[in-house]
Formats: structure tokens, C-alpha cells, sequence
């Protein structure tokens, strides 16, 4: 099943703070922060650690695994909709992923300071 999501506003606002933290372009950030969103997804389905996609503009060109094709089409069946939509929601869910404010608690994610007796 190929399928072709609209990439939306919430990942877009994520790759341009990802390119401005990193000092990228746009364009190779979106396609970053896009991988780790779809990878997140795939991985969660499947176990997938390695994906291929095309980014055409604003729309993503995917063939998701096996299994997450049948997630994808038993979540659309529940909610009266289409495998790519409910895929399109998940990558806004995950867009935000690795991004500074995106921790679970103030110290505890990546960054925080790490006493080398807890090693």
C-alpha cells in the first residue's frame, strides 16, 4: 500500500525550529524531523529501524511495512477515514519529537546533567 500524506502545519513548525536550532535549511530539516516522526510511527508498528520515503513539497510518498498497514487500516475503519489521514495524525503527533521543550520533566531528558557515580 503506497501512500501519499499531506505533510501538516504542526511538523512544518517543527522542522523550521529544528532548522533554526541546528542552522539548516528548511527543506533538509523537514525531511529530518519527517523521518524521525515516520520512523517513530514504523518503529512502534513494526520494529522497523530503517525507512525510505520521498518528500515531494508538502507531501510525503510512503510504503509503510506490513504491519503498519494493517494498524493504519484498522484505525481508518474505526474512525470512518483512510489509512493516509490516520498516518498524516500520527506524524503531527510525533513532530515535535527530539525538539528542546519536548521532555517529559524539566532535567530529567536529554542534556540534563549526569552524575558519574549513577554510571
Amino acid at each position: 500500500m503506497a501512500l501519499s500524506v499531506r505533510i501538516g502545519d504542526r511538523l512544518v513548525d517543527a522542522a523550521a525550529e529544528w532548522a533554526e536550532t541546528r542552522m539548516q535549511e528548511t527543506e533538509e530539516a523537514l525531511e529530518q524531523k519527517l523521518e524521525q516522526a515516520l520512523l517513530e510511527v514504523e518503529h512502534l508498528a513494526s520494529g522497523t529501524t530503517e525507512i525510505e520515503f520521498e518528500l515531494d513539497e508538502e507531501t510525503l510518498q510512503y510504503e509503510p511495512s506490513e504491519e503498519l498497514s494493517e494498524l493504519l487500516t484498522a484505525q481508518a475503519e474505526r474512525v470512518d477515514s483512510d489509512p493516509a489521514t490516520v498516518l498524516e495524525l500520527h506524524l503531527e503527533l510525533f513532530a515535535r519529537t527530539f525538539l528542546p521543550d519536548d521532555s517529559i520533566q524539566g532535567g530529567a531528558g536529554p542534556g540534563a546533567p549526569v552524575d558519574p557515580e549513577d554510571w
